[in-house]
């Protein structure tokens, strides 16, 4: 799994205006203008960004719901980088009806977070914030067969996407953690069905989604949708997501490890970290912003710049995210298999006195979300 130098953010965590850093997102500690109200370790359990001295936006969404198993195909795309693009898979997940959703409580603090007046309900001819999403997943060369250890899900109508990533250990044991992040994924896209129309709390089907996952393993998650006011996520382990706009990272997950190598996990049962240990964030969006979501066989091989680059250049020559997905993902592919290159898992292992250089060889899974204004009929 995957390092990085960056610390867990604990306690409630407040972001006057987020921090634009076109550099790379190793050194990403905490943004400017970022305070922390509680050190105690009873306040370690969430991490809320709240934007604070800034207009709400009065978008208004349109949620429905939609799911299904995944979709693999051959792509006919012709990457820059020729032969990395053999192994890529994408896939949609098309998800039925919603219905209500039970009443989950996580230690007293989710209640803190909810939005103190409900969105109203959306209005013929209003314009309305909405994702457009679409994934690559590049596998182990030595896993395709068993179809690699990571999984994700992208909910359109529901406007939410969600990547894992399983501990690839496990497999010395003789246990593929692959099982175990797609039956959480698939749990998930369960779990969002059950959610309320347009109220769909990511730290609560992620609480149901692992409550309901019973195979062997353990892995990372991040589940990320849509609100009127922004984005609404939380990210457990080296998975994560960076927001890129106007060319540059203004946010990027910070991750959750234990130590080198050492990521937070969710396992069955109550013997890896719960839920309650993801960090919940909501971050403000506008229209042409980008969301990058993935796993850490994308963050080990890439600096934000580089995926910067890729957005812009996607963006400037009207790419779609599916494209997008996998010209980034062919990149991180490239990256992991050069041996000369310094990377964000060289630049860690050698922070944490280890002799490494080059790339790390992984799974791959890249989540592009363009955010995009649409009319509401």
């Amino acid at each position: 799994m995957a390092v990085s130098g960056s610390k867990a953010v604990f306690g409630d965590v407040y972001v006057d205006d987020l921090v634009s850093s076109c550099g790379n997102g190793l050194d990403f500690v905490k943004p400017t203008g970022v305070y922390f109200a509680d050190r105690s370790l009873s306040a370690c359990q969430k991490v809320s960004i709240i934007l604070r001295k800034r207009e709400q936006p009065n978008n208004r969404l349109l949620c429905g719901c939609y799911v299904g198993d995944a979709i693999q195909r051959n792509t006919k795309y012709n990457s820059p980088f020729g032969p990395m693009m053999k192994s890529i898979h994408t896939s949609r997940f098309f998800c039925s009806s919603a219905g209500a959703a039970h009443d989950v409580s996580f230690d007293g603090s989710s209640k803190d977070e909810q939005i103190a007046s409900l969105p109203e309900q959306a209005v013929p001819g209003q314009k309305i914030l909405t994702l457009l999403s679409a994934s690559c997943y590049l596998p182990h060369p030595a896993k395709e067969e068993t179809g690699g250890e990571d999984a994700h899900f992208i909910c359109a109508n529901e406007q939410a996407i969600g990547v894992a990533d399983g501990v690839g250990g496990w497999a010395e044991v003789g246990i593929n953690a692959g099982e175990f992040a797609r039956e959480l994924m698939s749990n998930s896209v369960a779990a969002i069905q059950d959610e309320p129309e347009g109220f769909v709390d990511p730290a609560r089907v992620l609480e149901k989604a692992h409550s309901n996952t019973k195979s062997q393993g353990s892995s990372t998650a991040c589940i990320i949708t849509l609100t009127e006011e922004g984005i609404h996520a939380i990210n457990l382990g080296d998975s994560g997501f960076i927001v890129v706009r106007d060319g540059c990272t203004v946010f990027q997950s910070p991750v959750q490890q234990h130590g080198f190598n050492f990521t937070y996990q969710l396992e069955s049962g109550d013997t890896g970290d719960l839920p309650s240990s993801g960090q919940v964030f909501r971050i403000p969006v506008l229209p042409g912003d980008v969301i990058v979501a993935g796993t850490d066989g994308l963050f080990d091989n890439l600096y934000n710049n580089e995926v910067t680059a890729v957005v812009v250049q996607a963006q400037r020559s009207g790419f779609s995210p599916e494209v997008t997905a996998k010209q980034i993902a062919a990149l991180a592919r490239e990256r992991a298999m050069d041996r000369n290159r310094q990377t964000p898992f060289s630049k860690a292992a050698q922070d944490a006195g280890l002799r490494y250089y080059g790339g790390k060889l992984d799974d791959i899974t890249v989540v592009v979300s363009y955010i995009t204004r649409s009319t509401n009929v």
